[in-house]
């Protein structure tokens, strides 16, 4: 049986690769506005996502464009559902422009690393997923509360590795800020992307395109993946 994975990356948010990732990856993550980018960015990064052939899916983060949707702010069930929904539904107006729709949704920063592990926050995110488009594909870290929360809603569900980010013993990410966080050598990410589809572990790979050298990583990636005979295509491609 071959090995198929996709490529995906968060991109309107400022970062400089954008269209030079674009280039290499199946899936964009693009910033709803909340955490990065405003509604130009979002149209641009929509039109150049459609001109690759790239898939569209909407990166929905908490409102703290100071903090980069990274701090850890306290948000109840209702409001996260909210708040997802609203930034869904913003980025599916611009794919009409094009007569495209999104393909997948993947929450960003602490709005993820939260929902990872609380299952009312899952549910939650789980249920705005829903609400926009029940054929949508939620994105989460794989094995957490977010993947069950989806699963049980009847949703489709591609299970996240990240390929810049070290792990703990429990599955979870290393916290920013902490040693061993960032994984910045392009042949060390290449290794662990490799493992984590051969032992099962992701539907999808992450790249962060803020991720110093993220091009360089995202070469790496591609070579050391086809090395080992790994498909890259985009979930639910046939």
């Amino acid at each position: 049986m071959t090995l198929r994975v996709d490529l995906n990356c968060d991109l309107g948010e400022g970062g400089r690769f954008d269209e030079a990732l674009l280039d290499g990856i199946t899936s964009a993550n693009i910033a709803c506005g909340f955490h990065a980018g405003d509604p130009g960015v979002m149209r641009r990064t929509v039109e150049l996502a459609l001109k690759k052939g790239v898939a569209l899916g909407a990166h929905p983060g908490l409102r703290d464009l100071e903090g980069f949707g990274r701090r850890a702010v306290k948000v109840e069930p209702q409001e996260a559902f909210d708040l997802t929904l609203y930034q869904i539904g913003a980025l599916q107006a611009f794919a009409a422009l094009h007569d495209a729709r999104l393909v997948h949704v993947k929450p960003h920063g602490a709005l993820y690393t939260m929902a990872a592990r609380d299952a009312a926050l899952a549910e939650a995110l789980a249920k705005a997923v829903h609400a926009a488009d029940p054929k949508l594909v939620f994105v989460g870290l794989a094995g957490s509360e977010m993947i069950r929360a989806a699963r049980r809603l009847g949703l489709q569900v591609a299970e996240e590795g990240f390929v810049d980010r070290g792990y703990q013993s429990d599955g979870t990410l290393v916290p920013r800020g902490q040693p061993g966080a960032l994984i910045e050598n392009p042949e060390d990410a290449a290794r662990q992307a490799v493992r984590l589809v051969k032992e099962g572990k992701a539907d999808t790979l992450c790249i962060h395109g803020d991720t110093p050298g993220a091009p360089e990583h995202l070469r790496a990636l591609r070579a050391a993946l086809l090395r080992e005979g790994v498909e890259i295509k985009r979930f639910g491609a046939p």
